[in-house]
Order: structure tokens, then sequence, then C-alpha cells
């Protein structure tokens, strides 16, 4: 698992602090990838993967083709079919139950994931099934977040995050990340199980940074960053948590009116500005009740409460549980997650 490097909660001081928003949002739910390994199979075939809330799916196709079908399990949530070609890469961030099939379509019963089995990372033989036809060869793996991911920008992900290989907005880094991670995953050596996982972090990374720069008038979160004003908006409430925002001083510093940047960013965010710095401040809270010794009082304070008890309040309200609580909870999870 990735682990979190042990670095200061202080913040940077000043209005133009450009704090990587990204980064600490993934930083907080303790990001860690993991590449399972290769996949030969020969059409027909169909593998079905139910959906996983220990962990998020990515596929990176090697060879041949294969249909993403994703189950429409949510509600409002229509099912997608997605074609996928030589070097594609495909991404589920919410663990949506789906079905990975050859491109005949022909395979009518999926076998089941748990039935197929799954590949070693450090084993040079893939693991096979079908029928004998043509072959796909395609390389899976999941991420794992060590802690809840209570932020608006990652929930608001689409259910599927599709990198096509050659299109013109695809990146050198995603192509080469893609190439090194197949070239591993046929010839693992020492250390192939710790490189795989850091390339697949680097494959999210630009998935989230391209969501960033998305057009789709209709999506929220990640795309909000690329707005000149509430980006900035978000860069500061990051930046310094404990300041005494409000909504009229933020407009002020970004300079937009009250009443236009409220309704811009709960637009482009999906949630009003002060409900986003009460979640960000308690996902903060949360990082450093499992990092550090601090006491609850002394934590309350860094994340911008001078009453603890209105902050233990806040706190149960987004977490669940109160602070001594979800500390206790993570120290007796610590050892095994480790």
């Amino acid at each position: 698992m990735l682990q979190t490097p042990n670095i200061s909660f202080d913040r940077p001081n000043g209005a133009d602090a450009q704090t990587d928003v990204v980064s600490e949002v993934l930083r907080a739910v303790r990001l860690g990838a993991e590449v399972f390994g290769r996949f030969e199979v020969s059409a027909p075939w169909a593998m079905r993967v139910p959906r996983t809330e220990q962990h998020l799916s990515f596929y990176v196709i090697a060879r041949g083709g294969a249909w993403l079908d994703v189950e429409g399990e949510r509600k409002r949530t229509p099912a997608r079919q997605i074609a996928l070609s030589a070097g594609d890469v495909v991404l589920l961030p919410h663990g949506e139950p789906h079905v990975l099939r050859d491109p005949s379509r022909a395979a009518r019963t999926p076998r089941e994931a748990q039935s197929v089995g799954c590949p070693r990372p450090t084993s040079v033989e893939p693991v096979r099934f079908g029928g004998g036809g043509p072959v796909t060869s395609f390389v899976a793996g999941a991420f794992r977040f060590a802690a809840p991911a209570r932020s608006v920008l990652l929930e608001s992900l689409p259910p599927v995050i599709h990198i096509a290989a050659g299109e013109a907005t695809t990146s050198p880094q995603v192509a080469a990340a893609v190439q090194l991670i197949l070239a591993e995953s046929a010839a693992p050596g020492p250390g192939s199980s710790l490189v795989s996982a850091r390339l697949a972090e680097i494959l999210l990374v630009h998935a989230l940074r391209a969501q960033t720069t998305s057009r789709d008038e209709h999506q929220s979160g990640l795309c909000a960053l690329s707005d000149p004003m509430i980006g900035a908006s978000l860069r500061l409430m990051h930046a310094q948590p404990a300041e005494p925002w409000t909504v009229e001083r933020l407009a002020r510093d970004v300079g937009m009116s009250r009443s236009a940047f409220a309704a811009r960013f709960t637009q482009l965010v999906g949630e009003a500005p002060l409900q986003y710095l009460t979640r960000w401040r308690m996902t903060q809270a949360a990082e450093l009740l499992r990092e550090r010794e601090d006491s609850v009082p002394t934590i309350a304070e860094r994340v911008g409460y001078r009453n603890a008890a209105a902050f233990m309040k806040a706190f149960a309200r987004v977490e669940g549980v109160g602070p001594g609580a979800y500390r206790r909870k993570w120290r007796v999870r610590a050892p095994a997650s480790t």
C-alpha cells in the first residue's frame, strides 16, 4: 500500500498559494494500487465482475479487443457499452458491476471473476480461458483507498473513465505508463509488484487530470479546478482550511459577487462552498486523528474550530462517529493495513 508521507499539515500562507487539490485529496484517502497481472482469453469469452466496495477496477488492453458492459446498478445510471482496443485504459471509479467480453459478444453466460482466478503479478504465466478463437490480452488491477473517500471531487466522477489509445487528448505520459505496465506484466522481475503499482497510480492521476478539463456541461466535480475563479477558491480552502472563510470573503478574494460565486461554485463542484469546506476540514481532521497524537481540541483548532464541542458535532455528522471513536477504530485497524 502507498504509505502516506509524514509531511507538515501547516499550509502556506498567502492568498496566492497554488495548492495541488488533486494530490491533497488522493493523499487524504491514502491511495494505493495493485496490478494483478495478465489475462489471455480466446473468443468466445466473457467475465463478470461484481460490484466491489473495497477496490476500484481498471484494465489495460494489450492485444485484441473487448467490450465492456457496465451494469446500471445505481439509480439513474443506465447500462453502458464501451468498445476497447489495444492500448486502451478503462477505469471504474465507483466499483460498478461489469462484464468484459470478446468483440463478437458470442458468449452468452459470463464466467464469474471468482471462478476464473486472479493472475499473480510476479508470474510470467497469464490466466487463460475461452473458446479457442482470436485472443485478447489485458492487464487487470485495482485502486484501493485505505480511508473513506469523502470528497465530492471523487464522488462525482463518472461510472467509467475510458482513455482511448491514439486520441489527441491522451497525454504522452499515459501512453508511456501503459507501455511500461504491459512490458512489466509480460516480463516481471524483482520489484515488479511495486513498479506496476506506481505506474498504475500514474494512470489514475492522469485520468483525474483529464477530468479537470472535461467539457461535459452536466458533470460536476474535478472540472471545477479548471475554472479560474472556482478553482482559485478551492485552492484557497485547501491551502488554509483553518481560515474563518465565509462565502462573502471567498467571493471577494476571487473577484466575484457573493451570489454569482455561490451559484457557480455549487454548479461546478456539486455542493455549496461552506458545505465543501466543512467536509474538507473533516477530511483533514480524520487524517490528523489517524496520523498524529494531537488532542481533539488541538486538531479542532488546526482545522478552523475554536470550539471543540462544535468540531466534535460536525465530525460526527460527517464521519458517523465522534473523533475519539474514529481514532480508536483506526488504531485497531492500523496493524492489519500496514
